[in-house]
């Protein structure tokens, strides 16, 4: 979060210095900020990896929205068509996630998919529970919803 930090503040800094305040000029100094992170990565250890979680978040990004509209496509044909198909039901998702950001980006981002629903965490935060629209097949949730703790926590780390 610090390399982020940075980032965008090498980005305002370019646009003050620029003169110029549009998107695009706001984007380009973000790039060179990214860039000169990069650079520093190795003398600041506070940026180690940095350079690393741009790429990854915008891999996450394209994995996320393409589920987003994958689950927004099954919803809306299950609440348009006279027979239903869901089954919905409550899981417990074993996490790997363990520090309390970790979780609530992952039960956020659960809960924003139409379809699944973050419910609770276990007070030892080792398991989140989860509503689920269609439970034909609780392992392939369970699959799906790994790749996406996966992908969540390559960010972060």
């Amino acid at each position: 979060m610090i390399g982020l930090f940075w980032n965008l503040l090498l980005a305002l800094a370019w646009v003050a210095l620029s003169g110029s305040v549009t998107a695009m000029n706001l984007l380009t100094g973000f790039f060179f900020g990214y860039i000169a992170l990069m650079v520093l990565q190795n003398q600041v250890p506070a940026l180690k990896g940095y350079s690393r979680r741009i790429p990854r978040l915008m891999a996450f990004l394209v994995f996320f929205l393409k589920e987003l509209v994958k689950s927004n496509l099954r919803v809306a044909y299950d609440v348009s068509t006279p027979v239903w198909y869901m089954k919905p039901g409550v899981i417990a998702f074993p996490l790997t996630a363990r520090t309390d950001m970790e979780i609530m980006f992952l039960s956020s981002v659960i809960s924003l998919t139409p379809g699944t629903l973050s419910l609770d965490v276990s007070d030892d935060r080792r398991v989140l529970f989860i509503h689920a629209m269609f439970l034909q097949d609780e392992e392939q949730l369970r699959i799906d919803l790994r790749e996406l703790e996966h992908r969540l926590l390559k960010i972060m780390h």
